[in-house]
């Protein structure tokens, strides 16, 4: 009798270990790791989404995330319409979801998704939140690139209040790029004195646009040519904010092809006097993919095409000796971004099989993770 009475625990016991894993994974909760094919978004009702659908507005398996901000509980994401049928090109997933995959919910609203409407967000391809719960959205109104590349509206930045979900700065860049440019990515950084000035990478002029938030000005920093030695064509000009001990900060930058990387002190950017401002770091191993920072004096990175993630303090030489591989990612997945999720004290990894969706072959839709480095 008490050998069936130690049996039946043994199973009770298994049997509840089971359902609590079952519960535990139905949960898109972003105390862990979160996983999600394609694009399932909260919609306001069943007739909005069929009329997307209908429409050709709404492809689940042409939306991807690339780059993350983690705020609280929540993670807004950039899904850049590389493709037509993206019904919203910022959203957010957050832990209060309960549903197997995290679902998406328009950022900050469905109004600001509406392609055509140039007060509203056309192409997000890249976010940066600043210490003061500003989040910046960089914008280059060129939809479908990788397919017709269409031009809905001039480019901007917009500057959204994370804490209050309001839009509260729309900038212009219109004055500032030229009809080849090619926008990728964005930074804002503070002066001593409180201004606040943003920066933005444009690839096809080998420049960094510079632009005062506070004044409302704003003026374009042309590149030397030695920052493009090695590229066969001007592809990708990563950006990467640090800051110092002394509370300076500096931007590292590098072409994707290039030799070579970078810094220059932005202070120099904001005064407009960068002539011999700017330090070639040295010689890069391979191709650096730039994946974030910890908001502080440490640049995350991986090869391209490969999985390992690195991290590189850039108190340290610039040598390889000085990378420390902190992440792989999955099989078949690439990491695209790493953020810092200062609740739980974490970096977090944004990875999917990007290479397969850029290719179109992923089936159902890209298998993307935000995970716990």
């Amino acid at each position: 009798m008490l050998h069936k009475v130690k049996f039946i625990s043994s199973f009770t016991l298994t049997i509840i270990v089971i359902v609590l894993a079952l519960v535990n994974s139905g949960k898109a909760s972003l105390d862990g790791n979160v996983k999600w094919t394609g694009g399932t978004f909260e919609w306001p009702c069943p007739t909005t989404k069929n009329m997307f659908k209908s429409s050709g507005k709404y492809i689940s398996k042409n939306v991807i995330a690339t780059r993350a901000a983690i705020y609280n509980d929540d993670a807004i994401l950039a899904l850049p319409r590389f493709k037509p049928g993206v019904p919203a090109t910022l959203a957010k997933i957050s832990r209060e979801n309960k549903s197997c995959e995290a679902t998406l919910v328009p950022y900050p609203c469905w109004s600001l998704q509406e392609e055509g409407t140039c007060t509203a967000l056309q192409n997000v391809v890249d976010i940066y939140l600043d210490p003061q719960n500003i989040l910046w959205v960089l914008d280059t109104g060129v939809v479908n690139t990788l397919d017709e590349p269409t031009r809905k509206c001039p480019p901007k930045v917009l500057a959204i209040n994370v804490s209050t979900g309001k839009l509260v700065k729309t900038v212009e860049l219109t004055g500032l790029t030229t009809a080849t440019s090619r926008l990728q990515y964005v930074v804002s950084d503070y002066s001593q004195d409180g201004r606040v000035f943003i920066y933005v990478s444009d690839a096809a002029t080998r420049a960094i646009l510079v632009y005062d938030v506070t004044s409302g000005r704003g003026y374009r920093v042309v590149l030397p040519q030695a920052v493009a030695i090695g590229c066969t064509r001007r592809d990708v000009l990563y950006l990467a904010l640090l800051r110092r001990s002394d509370g300076s900060t500096c931007l590292i930058f590098t072409y994707l092809s290039s030799s070579r990387i970078f810094s220059i002190r932005t202070q120099h950017l904001r005064n407009g006097s960068t002539n011999g401002k700017i330090h070639d770091l040295g010689l890069k191993p391979r191709k650096m993919v730039f994946l974030g920072t910890d908001n502080g004096s440490a640049l995350f990175f991986r090869y391209e095409g490969e999985s390992d993630v690195y991290r590189w303090d850039a108190t340290l030489p610039f040598d390889p000796k000085c990378f420390q591989q902190v992440y792989t990612s999955a099989e078949c997945s690439l990491a695209t971004h790493v953020v810092a999720d200062y609740k739980r004290g974490r970096m977090r990894v944004l990875e999917s099989n990007f290479p397969d969706y850029m290719q179109g072959t992923i089936g159902c839709g890209a298998s993307q993770a935000l995970s716990l480095m």
